[in-house]
């Protein structure tokens, strides 16, 4: 049950954890269902955590996060429900020092061979100390995600339709105004066509319709965004598997006095497994993400190779390199973001792992302001039953 299936991954963002478990949780039987706690432990120096160009700030953190999973199924259906919280303890600023909450619902449901439904509901309450609205305070914002993805279709047949929607709310929780302006609602509703070549291996073609409505008129963004994608897409095979999906996408705004934009788009998830014990993941994505800083809208472009290795039955390291453009329409500006992670995990035993890390961010943009570097010396403890 913990690692649930679901048939929209047309819905789920290109992502890769950013850490190598040794093993698994273990979970304890509850009557039909399995409950499966895990608890991280961790301790960071983090010498810029406001991401800031002159005035740095750096603080010893505390971390604890503990995660509670409760799942059940059956040959036609899987449920699962985890509850998590991540509360950071600066020791230099209580006023950084926060508590993120995550509270998730997920399910893959198999009615017949033909029909196949995935919904998920979530919440989550975030504090972000970098990157905020102004210097002194953290970004606070809450999420209310609704999603589901609707297969027809047996798994082996010829052509596959897929029918997917995604609701997201954001709402910032900041005082007075600051960041007022932010507060939107997001319904993108997709539909993608299927085609098998051969084995696992299937051409696809999407459409999306996004439509961003903000709860403040005078912010005037709201607008639609329009994407068309082909591609193809491949299960697990001895040693790769993925999906790779290229476009375009045109972002059109309500309102007269904003310039429309249209881009190349692309989403494309890569792993390879030359061993059992060594996998490189590459996931890469161009998209219009929602504006910041006064933005009419971002064209991001991500990219992140990782590379996990087992040297030992005990001893694993993780390597990780993420860069990012990011060009601010409207306001000239651009940012290029580097992020760099080393870590080393130690497993004494089976239900702890010790991972000893090094993060590195570079962020150079056009505005000097924005320009800042900042990194964090790591030490957690992963623990499961």
């Amino acid at each position: 049950m913990r690692n649930i299936t679901l048939p929209g991954v047309s819905l789920l963002c290109l992502a890769a954890g950013n850490s190598w478990a040794a093993s698994e949780p273990q979970d304890i039987r509850i009557g039909g269902f399995e409950f499966t706690p895990t608890l991280v432990v961790r301790e960071s120096y983090d010498d810029n955590y406001r991401g800031l160009s002159d005035n740095e700030q750096a603080s010893w953190v505390t971390g604890i996060n503990p995660t509670f999973l409760l799942g059940t199924g059956n040959r036609n259906s899987e449920y699962e429900l985890e509850y998590s919280f991540n509360s950071d303890i600066f020791h230099s600023d209580s006023d950084a020092s926060n508590t993120d909450h995550h509270l998730r619902l997920r399910s893959a449901l198999e009615f017949t061979s033909r029909h196949r439904l995935s919904w998920g509901l979530s919440y989550h309450r975030v504090e972000e100390t970098a990157d905020t609205e102004i210097d002194t305070e953290n970004d606070k914002y809450s999420r209310k995600i609704a999603q589901a993805a609707y297969r027809f279709g047996a798994r082996t047949a010829r052509n596959q339709l897929e029918f997917g929607a995604h609701y997201d709310q954001w709402r910032y929780h900041n005082s007075g105004d600051i960041n007022a302006t932010e507060d939107r609602d997001s319904l993108m509703l997709n539909s993608i066509w299927f085609h098998r070549l051969g084995g696992t291996t299937r051409s696809l073609l999407e459409v999306r319709h996004t439509d961003h409505d903000y709860k403040l008129s005078r912010a005037q963004r709201d607008s639609t965004n329009v994407a068309l994608l082909g591609g193809m897409t491949w299960e697990a095979t001895s040693k790769t598997s993925g999906s790779v999906k290229l476009g375009a996408e045109r972002k059109n705004f309500d309102s007269s006095d904003r310039e429309d934009f249209t881009s190349p788009m692309w989403e494309v998830g890569l792993t390879y497994n030359p061993r059992t014990y060594s996998t490189f993941r590459l996931n890469t994505r161009r998209a219009f993400d929602e504006g910041d800083d006064g933005a009419s809208t971002i064209n991001d472009w991500t990219t992140e190779a990782i590379w996990n290795h087992e040297w030992t039955s005990r001893i694993a390291s993780e390597l990780e390199y993420r860069y990012q453009d990011r060009e601010y329409k409207g306001i000239g500006r651009d940012d290029d973001r580097n992020r760099y992670r080393a870590g080393l995990i130690w497993s004494p035993d089976r239900w702890i792992d010790v991972t000893l890390a090094y993060i590195r961010t570079e962020n150079d943009s056009n505005f000097d302001s924005e320009t800042y570097d900042r990194n964090i010396y790591l030490l957690s403890f992963d623990l499961s039953l």
